[in-house]
């Protein structure tokens, strides 16, 4: 069973809009698009969340509208939310970027063991004189 979107009710196996609620999100968009925290802006517009939860609410396409839900928010608020959402974490440093590219290590991809001459009885002299018969001809990168 999935999660109905706050601001939703189900009757009849469709989604409705809960007037009350709706209008609950359409004040977090707004507070928060006046400058309030995540936090304030839930509070205000009388959602009892965390801040977590209300910066979830702020990037939920459902409220777009799509085939099942209908929409409570217009795309002009939504993308401007998000805009403000973006720059804030700019802003406050919560923004990673993907990291350099790293020189790419050398790994052998082939390599020839030397024919097995001697046996011993105790399996760990006979790995350790079967990975002395290894002679290494590694290709850099898959080729040859």
């Amino acid at each position: 069973m999935s999660h109905i979107p706050y601001g939703y009710r189900i009757q009849n196996g469709k989604a409705l809009i809960d007037e009350e609620k709706a209008n609950k999100v359409k004040k977090l968009y707004q507070g928060y698009l006046r400058g309030l925290s995540l936090l304030a802006s839930a509070k205000e517009a009388g959602i009892d969340t965390y801040h977590g939860t209300a910066g979830k609410m702020l990037m939920n396409k459902r409220y777009l509208g799509d085939d099942y839900y209908p929409a409570i928010i217009d795309g002009y608020t939504f993308e401007k939310a998000e805009a403000e959402r973006i720059k804030r974490a700019i802003a406050l440093g919560r923004v990673w970027n993907e990291k350099e590219t790293v020189e790419e290590s050398y790994f052998p991809t082939t390599f020839k063991v030397g024919a097995v001459e001697q046996k011993y009885k105790n399996p760990l002299k006979q790995a350790e004189y079967a990975y002395s018969l290894i002679e290494s001809e590694g290709a850099v990168n898959g080729s040859q």
